[in-house]
Formats: structure tokens, sequence, C-alpha cells
């Protein structure tokens, strides 16, 4: 499998700066991109935080699909043209790493994307499979339900 087959796996990383829009994707397990990607069902979403030590990865998430923002109730769908959100990403799973795991200590780290680069990053299955890898020697990974 070429690199470019690889890619259409569609996993991501969202880096999330709000303190709203983090306790909002746990709790209501969606999240409101408003860059444009492939988002298909089944696709991995790993969910990174600004911290001062560094970015780091507090979970992941397994796409369950993706609500086009015409397509959404006009409360919402007003929201999103507010906000310049292009949907919203429903998670048929999702879990959260405690404590956080840093971007450094992982795969990504080597890489030269930095801060805001990350949001909408898109991850070969071999780079979620090591993230998940390193996540399991050196986290707890819980489900929210």
């Amino acid at each position: 499998m070429s690199l470019a087959d690889e890619r259409t796996q569609n996993n991501f990383i969202l880096r999330i700066t709000k303190e709203e829009w983090f306790n909002q994707v746990f709790s209501i397990k969606k999240y409101f991109p408003g860059i444009a990607r492939r988002w298909e069902s089944g696709g991995i979403i790993f969910l990174v935080r600004k911290a001062e030590k560094g970015d780091s990865f507090v979970g992941y998430g397994i796409l369950d699909n993706f609500i086009k923002r015409d397509l959404l109730p006009e409360e919402q769908k007003e929201e999103c043209e507010t906000m310049g959100w292009r949907g919203v990403l429903v998670f048929k799973k999702l879990y959260r790493f405690e404590p956080p795991l840093k971007i450094k200590d992982t795969i990504i780290g080597a890489s030269n994307a930095k801060g805001k680069c990350f949001h909408g990053y898109p991850l070969t299955r071999e780079q979620v499979n090591s993230i998940l890898r390193t996540a399991k020697e050196k986290v707890s990974i819980n489900q929210v339900n």
C-alpha cells in the first residue's frame, strides 16, 4: 500500500483550543470542525489540547458520521454559519487519555508540525497504530459513555 493509499483512511488530528469545546466534545461526543476534510465513518480522530509543556493527545474518537451544516436543525445551522463551522462530527466511540499523552513522546513528535498546524493534520494507518501503542504503554485509556 502506498503512502497516498494509507492516507485515504481518513484519520486526523483535531486541536481543541477552547476549554468550552474541550468539555463539550467529551460530554456530547460531538465536535464542530471549521476545516474541510473527508470526514468518513470509521475514521479515527485524535484530539489534541494546547498545554504549557507542549501539545498533548487528550483522547481519540471513532467517527460515526459527519453532518454537513446545511443538514442540521435551523438553530445549529445558524450557529455553524456564525462560527464558520462546516458541520458536526458525531463520534461512535470516544476515549480519553489520563493523563494526556505529550505529542513529543509519540511518532508525531518527530514531524515538523507544531501548534496550530496539528489542526486537521492527516495520519497514516501506521501513525495511528503507533500513537495507540504508545498511549497503551504510557497512559490510561477510558471510554467515554
